[in-house]
């Protein structure tokens, strides 16, 4: 198998995904992911794609992930990942959509308005 690339993204983040037979490492923009997301539940969701095919074959993530936060990068990197199994594997797809794995999320911040204070947030509002 050759490198496979895929790309995911959630909020403001992208994430680029190379993915290679190996060992099962992976690598957040030169870091392990341990230091560079620092929390449980981002490593969880990072490793859950893995996790849900239940493969022979170990493979090692290259990500380069830029823009929107680290819940946002964490997101984005489990979607890449899911993206990249599916082309090594398309009977990976039914695992892998059970879990909501290949579906972006949508959800972004929503624009200011002018007259508010913020979204959809007034000003307070005083009587005299």
């Amino acid at each position: 198998m050759e490198q496979i690339i895929a790309i995911g993204r959630r909020k403001r983040a992208t994430a680029q995904v190379i993915l290679r037979e190996g060992k099962g490492n992976i690598t957040v923009n030169g870091k392990n992911p341990k230091d560079y997301f620092g929390r449980d539940d981002f490593l969880k969701y990072i490793e859950l794609p893995f996790h849900t095919i239940k493969s022979d074959i170990q493979f090692d993530a290259i990500v380069t992930v830029n823009g929107g936060g680290l819940s946002g990068q964490a997101g984005a990197l489990a979607l890449g990942i899911a993206r990249a199994l599916l082309r090594v594997n398309p009977e990976f797809r039914k695992s892998l959509k059970s879990k909501g794995l290949l579906k972006r999320d949508p959800r972004e911040k929503e624009r200011k308005k002018y007259g508010k204070a913020k979204a959809r947030k007034s000003f307070q509002w005083t009587k005299r």
